[in-house]
This record gives structure tokens, sequence and C-alpha cells, in this order.
């Protein structure tokens, strides 16, 4: 399984960014393979419009079956609902530790 969550920094001890079309970060973790893809999204995170569902198709293009964030608009939720993505909202706290409360069942 792969988890997408939203971040305020490059590094898993980073905050989880509650804005998720403008988070400056994209932190992808492979549940199988333990593998970690830190994506930056800051020239996305800056732009005027249309940042929520240029987000959403980066999430989607990287392959993740869940994303963990705390809030984000209707037409980022339709993209990535329609591409099969699990939305979970009001995540807090850091990357690491979200990753961990989703995978433990929290």
């Amino acid at each position: 399984m792969k988890i997408a969550v939203t971040s305020t920094g490059a590094d898993q001890s980073s905050a989880v960014d509650a804005r998720f079309g403008r988070a400056p970060w994209l932190h992808v973790f492979d549940t199988d393979s333990g593998e970690h893809t830190a994506i930056d999204n800051t020239a996305n995170a800056q732009g005027r419009s249309g940042v929520g569902v240029t987000t959403a198709q980066r999430v989607a293009d990287a392959g993740a079956d869940v994303v963990l964030t705390g809030r984000l608009g209707p037409n980022a939720q339709r993209v990535l609902e329609g591409s099969g993505i699990k939305v979970v909202l009001g995540v807090d706290g850091t990357v690491r530790a979200a990753v961990d409360s989703y995978t433990d069942g929290r």
C-alpha cells in the first residue's frame, strides 16, 4: 500500500500540512517495500488556482492508495476519489506519526 501525506517540510519529522493543495511537500510511503519518497510541491503550492486538483493528480501519479491530510477542497476530493484513492482528513502531528497511526489502525 502507498500512503501519501501532505507536509510542511522535506523530512519525516516535519508537521503534516493541513492544506492539501498548498502543502509544500508530499511524502509517499510504500508499506510493502519500506520505501519513502519526498516530493517537492512548492511550485504548485504557490499557484493561484487549481492547486488542489494539480496536487491530487501528483498524488495519483505517485500511485498512492491513501492520502492523509488536514483538509481539502471538493475538486481535489473528486480527483482523488475518481482515482480510487481513500482520503483521511483531520490528520495532524508529524508525518512519521501520522503514517504510523494509520498503519496501526488508529
